[in-house]
């Protein structure tokens, strides 16, 4: 495969994958911001914004709405709902001979209704564009299980939603580190990743904040777990190297970090889970960061073009 292909199919699951999970953050933040008086929405709102790594503006009051407008509908920002879409979009369109007609028709449609459903939602209120957001992404996943062969551009996408995923659900804990243990907080946590029926059913109701983390970071059966999407990510990563299978066991800086990322997971000690969290989950992020500059140095990065001279043919 082509690795501008390969880049354009890892970046559409990225993508894809952030306007999923940022539909659902601001989802349940905006309604807490308006059901709850006792919140400060400013504050509220610039500690989502750290959470997701957009820029604070400074001077300002911050509320809902215009939480929203930076959150979702702000074309020049790649970590907002809209932008993510627009580059999802185009990547798409640059590789439209690796990607199934179903995927094209559903990117493209996506965003030709964008514009539209912003227009409602700014008079409305943002919870239609955000769960229009949320079904599109939906959907999306299911047209590219349905109609994509399990090839190497396969691989590509997973690993960039796998990626992707791990970062946000850190993002969100690393959100609520100071919290009390039994902090309303968590049952945000746990919407805002979509993990909220799922949790309640694994432990009968009992809310407490070693148990969300234990489920968010180390649960094997919830695909939004962080450990579940290393899990996938270096299975991925597995299939696409040539050389993981050799005598020496070499793997390439991409795979290495992942795999110790998972290992440490999958071995801590369950009473040591909470234990210095913010550190832990600092690191996590770090590396979770460089997984992604690795596996873009190793399958994407290409060579400057190269003009030979003194070779010229004499006749």
């Amino acid at each position: 495969m082509l690795a501008r292909n390969a880049e354009s199919l890892y970046w559409i699951g990225r993508y894809v994958e952030r306007a999923d999970d940022t539909s659902r953050i601001l989802n349940v933040s905006v309604h807490q911001l308006l059901e709850d008086a006792t919140v400060d929405p400013d504050h509220a709102s610039r500690q989502l914004l750290a959470v997701l790594g957009i820029d604070t503006p400074d001077g300002e009051a911050l509320d809902v709405w215009k939480l929203t407008e930076l959150v979702a509908y702000a074309k020049d920002n790649p970590a907002s709902i809209v932008g993510s879409i627009n580059s999802a979009r185009e990547n798409t369109r640059g590789a439209r001979e690796v990607v199934s007609t179903e995927l094209w028709e559903c990117l493209n449609a996506t965003w030709n209704a964008v514009p539209d459903r912003q227009r409602y939602a700014r008079r409305a209120g943002p919870h239609a564009f955000l769960s229009f957001v949320e079904e599109r992404a939906a959907m999306f996943a299911g047209l590219a299980d349905s109609t994509m062969s399990r090839d190497d551009g396969w691989l590509f996408m997973v690993l960039g939603r796998s990626i992707e995923r791990a970062d946000m659900v850190v993002r969100l804990l690393l959100s609520r580190v100071a919290d009390r243990a039994s902090s309303p907080g968590w049952i945000t946590v746990l919407r805002s990743a979509g993990a909220q029926d799922t949790y309640l059913r694994t432990y009968r109701g009992a809310l407490d904040a070693g148990r969300v983390v234990q489920f968010l970071l180390r649960d094997t059966l919830f695909p939004r777990s962080v450990f579940h999407a290393l899990r996938q990510a270096e299975d991925c990563l597995q299939r696409l190297d040539p050389g993981g299978g050799s005598r020496s066991n070499e793997k390439s800086e991409a795979l290495r970090q992942l795999g110790r990322a998972r290992s440490e997971l999958e071995f801590l000690r369950p009473s040591d889970l909470l234990t210095d969290l913010p550190r832990r989950l600092g690191s996590l992020q770090t590396t979770i960061r460089e997984i992604g500059e690795a596996v873009s140095l190793q399958y994407f990065s290409t060579s400057p073009w190269v003009a030979w001279s003194g070779a010229e043919v004499s006749l």
